[in-house]
């Protein structure tokens, strides 16, 4: 574990939360993929066919794989909507499939988030986020670096997230909604955090802490906008792990089904959780 840093990023705030800007680089080397212009201005960066369809269909037979498989039926690693039996994400992904595994290679996430960090990376978490048709719920507005840092002890904003795209992610089935620039805001929350929050908060549409004040999130969106991101089968975002960003709930009897995979510079491993909480499970932070 590295040794402790100044805190640049204060959040869980008793009170009064503010926006600040932030001090560390969105892109930590010279790129020059022509793929990623306008990662550092938007926070993200789109590519199609990432993956093949015959990848991609593989990657489906193993999720239903995993969803029937009885021995997984109580494993914590798999996240269920509030009040459903309905999956809502699947974690360690990657371990529990190798054929996952492989198509995250395939996809090129690594090397981007390798260019975009100027360093050799690794993977701080991996899932995948499902949202069934008629029952997938919404995930909040919310930066995943504040979360990281605060509850994973995460010291800088030196990870990128790649969202593979296993179905048609579509206007009306829930998709990423970005705030495109606001990542270079770090928007304080409010609250200590609860021990284990985080057995509450995966499975919450609107968590009760770790989540941006109404106002805030406003006035981020007032100054930014919203990018609505859709996209094929096989397609794949990569986005700044300090983008505000939200997805709806899915309503359409269209499923949704991502694959997410945070990668880490080796240069930016964790530390003890900056809000004073006990460090979340292996397959929330890999160590």
């Amino acid at each position: 574990m590295t040794v402790a840093v100044d805190d640049r990023y204060a959040t869980r705030v008793a009170h009064d939360p503010t926006i600040v800007d932030r001090v560390d680089p969105v892109v930590w080397s010279e790129v020059n993929n022509p793929e990623l212009i306008g990662y550092a201005e938007a926070g993200y960066a789109q590519f199609d066919n990432a993956l093949s369809p015959a990848d991609v269909a593989a990657c489906l037979r193993e999720i239903a794989r995993i969803e029937s498989d009885e021995s997984l039926a109580h494993d914590p690693r798999i996240v269920r909507e509030q009040g459903s039996a309905a999956v809502r994400s699947i974690f360690d992904i990657r371990q529990l499939s190798p054929v996952v595994s492989a198509a995250v290679e395939l996809s090129g996430a690594r090397r981007h988030a390798q260019e975009i960090l100027g360093s050799d990376v690794y993977i701080h978490q991996n899932r995948l986020n499902y949202k069934p048709g008629f029952q997938g719920g919404a995930f909040y507005w919310h930066s995943d670096f504040e979360t990281w840092h605060a509850e994973d002890g995460m010291p800088l904003p030196r990870a990128v997230s790649a969202s593979i795209s296993l179905t048609h992610n579509e206007i009306y089935n829930g998709p990423l909604m970005i705030s495109p620039g606001s990542h270079r805001r770090f928007v304080q929350c409010v609250g200590a955090t609860p021990e284990a929050f985080y057995e509450e908060s995966l499975a919450s549409t609107r968590p009760d802490f770790g989540v941006p004040t109404e106002r805030d999130i406003t006035a981020i969106v007032d100054e930014c906008g919203i990018d609505v991101l859709t996209g094929q089968a096989g397609s794949m975002t990569m986005f700044d792990c300090n983008v505000l960003h939200a997805s709806a709930g899915n309503i359409s009897p269209v499923p949704r089904a991502n694959i997410f995979v945070v990668f880490n510079s080796i240069d930016n491993r964790l530390q003890e959780p900056f809000s004073g909480s006990e460090p979340r499970p292996e397959y929330l932070a890999a160590r």
